[in-house]
């Protein structure tokens, strides 16, 4: 990677936020999933005039919103994050988490896995590594990383709701905390570009464009492709004190709980995309 692309974060060390609530959240939501959810095919908005499934998609939508409105003004769910930002390194397919930017004092190790496949002359088999500069450089990198939850006080309403057999209304209501989760780490990632590490502070794009990611940088999460191991986990909690900071424990399984819940890493490297790890020895 170019050292030229190293910005030091406006805010480095750990920053914990409660004060994100459901009205700016559901701004960011991107509501093509909550249709498939549904098992409704289609883009929106489009998909609300759509000739064979609209009628159904404005109703969805419809309760989707007033579900929405109910949990904003009730204030059922309590939104909580913490994100990390880390003077790093790469080590080999390693990244060394520094203790602060003199890079003298590990304070972890997160282990990312490297593409194996044959490729074309010139290909590159890539690991999530690659996008920090190498500690042999003498450059101190940054590399972030995140946990966001919208699950808190799901769960008394789910139970109120299949206390009175509505399933649709339990239903309803975890489709639309998965979605706010996903909506805060949208927030999220945005706020650390343009805020807490500030490496992209003129950005200005609509949610249209957030969900199309043409921002710089990415947030890949443990179990995507490019990083399958959910073990990873175990550290990132460990560096973001997570559970204390936003109550969301991990099971034996690496799963998040509550569910509607989202972890990550952020590299800003300027050429930080997503890929998949396929096949490894």
């Amino acid at each position: 990677p170019a050292t030229a692309a190293v910005i030091a974060p406006r805010a480095p060390g750990i920053t914990v936020l409660n004060d994100i609530g459901i009205a700016e959240l559901r701004t960011r939501i991107d509501w093509g999933p909550f249709f498939q959810a549904w098992e409704l095919k289609g883009a929106y908005p489009a998909i609300l005039e759509d000739p064979e499934r609209g009628e159904q998609a404005r109703k969805l939508f419809a309760d989707g919103q007033a579900m929405l409105d109910r949990f904003e003004r009730e204030q059922i769910l309590k939104p909580q994050a913490v994100v990390g930002l880390y003077a790093a390194n790469r080590s080999g397919d390693d990244i060394i988490i520094w203790e602060d930017r003199e890079a003298k004092t590990e304070l972890a190790r997160l282990h990312t896995l490297r593409q194996q496949r044959k490729k074309p002359a010139g290909g590159v088999n890539r690991a999530l590594a690659d996008y920090l500069c190498d500690v042999e450089s003498g450059v101190v990198d940054t590399l972030g990383g995140f946990v966001v939850t919208a699950g808190h006080g799901l769960e008394d309403l789910v139970a109120t709701f299949e206390e009175d057999h509505d399933d649709y209304q339990a239903i309803l209501a975890k489709i639309l905390a998965d979605r706010l989760a996903e909506a805060f780490a949208e927030r999220l990632h945005e706020r650390v570009r343009t805020d807490l590490w500030g490496y992209a502070p003129a950005e200005e794009l609509d949610n249209d464009a957030l969900i199309r990611m043409e921002y710089r940088g990415i947030r890949p999460a443990p179990g995507y492709p490019a990083c399958p191991d959910h073990t990873e986990k175990d550290t990132l909690w460990e560096l973001l004190n997570a559970e204390e900071h936003t109550g969301v424990s991990l099971t034996e399984s690496y799963a998040m709980m509550p569910a509607a819940s989202v972890c990550g890493l952020y590299f800003a490297h300027p050429e930080a995309r997503y890929f998949g790890l396929g096949p490894i020895t």
